[in-house]
């Protein structure tokens, strides 16, 4: 082969510089290009001077020797991608039966070291078919046993392949005795924990690395008590799986915490993986006062550890006191947008007392005075945003008048730009109908006004009475006596009640709104010349030619079967101002209708109950 290039060479159609890279590739049989990655060279043409090359989407590709020289990369024969073209059906067989070896192809293919993304992106979904998770933390397994291979904690720093062989012991020891500072020590002293049953002298070598770590928590006590309290806690659990006795003298968790240590500021300074391990190590240190610190600290830390806080409170036989001290803090706006923001991923029946329109006013509050705090307000502001049902779920029970309160208060806010405050307010419409007025300051006459009969009157104002006398104190104390039979989250009774606390809230806002419009009448002096409300009208069917008695009333009035329909009706309107002689058309339940009026007199007028003497319109909410 190579004369026959050196033969090229001499004829001017190759250069005599791509004289070892051609050979090379065509030894190799495979290369790869920047563009069309990688390729298998079928063919070697000297008479015309060319390679046949097939690319992955690019098969039977001719390329002149002179440009493959200059533009391809030969890839060896043992390279992982040959190996895929060569015999993906051997490396699937090779890599079911020994993941190390197909690791090491792959790291060779790469010069000794590749990172998890790139050995991925190698085998799945070509040889790896099945789960690439369940392969990798086998694999992973049996490379931190081999000792060739040096696999990091990070994912994006690579694996390494080293042909002499290191003893874990030898690799994690290394790697702790060479950690500068303790919060480094920490880390790989949490990989010595990982690897402590590889060992082979598990005594002598967790014995030495207690040793160290006690060096370092005395020296960083007080300047970082934090990390020492972290150290501490590794520590314990290193001489636990060692089986080790505690050193004579050395530092605990409890005289740690009898230094004065303050809980929040502690929590702050350790990764949130510690916080619960530290709320627990702290309460056996003050068994008769922590839950004050931990109720103090509620308001001052993340969403997250607030949460922590929240749940060993509860797990403690403090929910009373939980439940009290966030309610006086969302009364008093001293919530924290962090504590709001977990209250509000919470959102669990076990709060259900606590959660409703005062817990977004709060919020409101919260995201204003963390403005010059992005961060803080920011995350509580976008979760608001975000879930949909929030909003509805905090004011679906409330009272109209804490509504309108609640939307104006939405509406004047800055904390919100114009689009995500239509968005909210969007949403309290969308349950609260009557607040789009409020909104939009869009209302005529017609809207807010309507008459009605002085029975239909007193029915709606029976049924009012009715839900807040008896109904809704009723269902409170179902709430109640519900609460008191423990675990919200599985208390179908409770959940029960409170579903219908939000339909009697629901009916009794309808109604408020409804008898704040209404305006009772007897239907006396009604005019005749015309069909108004208060009048008989007999009426010929065009159609069928039968004659027909409406009498047209208020707008809670109906009973078609006796003839009395409500002027609001479809047929009401379809009479109302036209006299005796017209013709008048509407369409009922798809089909239409043709009426002539021939007769208009006035109704009985209705005999006015006593109460209402003085006024005819009755105002039981204010509007």
């Amino acid at each position: 082969m190579r004369d026959e290039l050196e033969k090229l060479a001499i004829a001017g159609k190759i250069g005599s510089k791509h004289i070892d890279p051609l050979l090379t590739l065509a030894q190799g049989g495979y290369c790869a290009h920047k563009s069309w990655g990688f390729g298998r060279i079928t063919t070697v043409d000297t008479v015309f001077c060319q390679f046949t090359i097939d690319f992955q989407g690019k098969p039977g590709h001719k390329m002149d020797l002179s440009f493959a020289a200059e533009s391809l990369k030969s890839i060896p024969a043992d390279h992982i991608l040959a190996k895929k073209a060569a015999d993906l059906h051997g490396l699937r067989q090779m890599a079911a039966r020994d993941h190390l070896g197909v690791i090491r192809l792959v790291l060779n293919s790469y010069g000794g070291k590749a990172t998890l993304d790139q050995i991925q992106k190698e085998l799945v979904p070509d040889v790896i078919t099945d789960d690439w998770k369940k392969w990798l933390e086998v694999a992973k397994r049996e490379m931190k046993k081999d000792g060739h291979f040096i696999v990091p904690l990070k994912k994006t720093e690579p694996i390494l392949y080293q042909a002499q062989e290191t003893t874990v012991q030898q690799r994690v020891m290394d790697k702790f005795k060479a950690a500068k500072g303790l919060k480094a020590r920490i880390t790989e002293a949490a990989e010595l924990l990982k690897n402590v049953d590889d060992l082979d002298n598990k005594a002598a070598v967790v014995g030495e690395a207690i040793a160290t770590l006690n060096a370092e928590i005395t020296s960083h006590q007080r300047t970082q008590p934090a990390l020492a309290l972290e150290a501490v806690f590794l520590r314990d659990e290193l001489r636990k799986a060692a089986g080790l006795t505690p050193a004579e003298g050395e530092l605990t968790e409890i005289a740690l915490w009898n230094q004065g240590l303050k809980l929040g500021q502690l929590l702050d300074g350790m990764p949130a993986a510690k916080h619960r391990r530290a709320l627990d190590s702290f309460k056996e240190a003050t068994p008769t006062l922590w839950y004050e610190a931990v109720i103090g600290t509620l308001n001052n830390v993340s969403a997250k550890l607030a949460g922590e806080c929240a749940a060993m409170l509860m797990e403690n036989g403090k929910l009373d006191l939980l439940r009290e001290t966030l309610a006086r803090l969302i009364s008093q706006h001293q919530a924290s947008s962090d504590l709001l923001l977990w209250l509000a991923k919470e959102r669990s029946d076990t709060f259900a007392d606590i959660l409703g329109p005062e817990v977004f006013r709060a919020m409101v509050s919260a995201i204003e005075r963390d403005i010059f705090n992005e961060k803080k307000s920011n995350k509580l502001r976008d979760f608001i945003l975000a879930d949909h049902e929030l909003l509805p779920e905090l004011i679906s029970s409330a009272d109209i008048e804490v509504v309108k309160d609640l939307t104006r208060s939405l509406q004047m806010s800055p904390s919100f730009d114009d689009m995500d405050r239509r968005s909210l307010l969007a949403r309290i419409v969308k349950v609260f109908p009557i607040v789009k007025e409020l909104i939009t300051g869009e209302a005529t006459k017609q809207d807010h006004t309507f008459i009605v009969s002085w029975e239909s009157l007193e029915r709606r104002r029976a049924e009012y009475d009715d839900l807040c006398k008896k109904r809704i104190p009723a269902n409170s104390k179902d709430i109640a006596l519900a609460r008191s039979y423990g675990d919200l989250r599985e208390n179908h009774e409770y959940k029960a009640a409170k579903e219908m606390q939000k339909v009697l809230m629901r009916r009794k806002s309808e109604l408020e709104v409804q008898l704040n419009r209404a305006r009772g009448t007897d239907f006396a002096n009604v005019r005749t010349d015309v069909v108004s409300i208060g009048t008989k009208v007999n009426v010929h069917d065009v159609n069928n030619q039968k004659g027909v008695t409406f009498k047209v009333c208020g707008a809670w009035d109906s009973d078609p079967d006796n003839g009395i329909i409500a002027y609001l009706s479809p047929i009401g309107q379809a009479l109302l101002n036209h006299p005796v002689g017209d013709e008048v058309e509407f369409e009922l339940q798809g089909t239409k209708h043709k009426f002539r009026i021939d007769a208009i007199e006035a109704l009985p007028p209705a005999p006015k109950p006593p109460e209402h003497a003085e006024a005819e319109v009755p105002a039981p909410a204010a509007s």
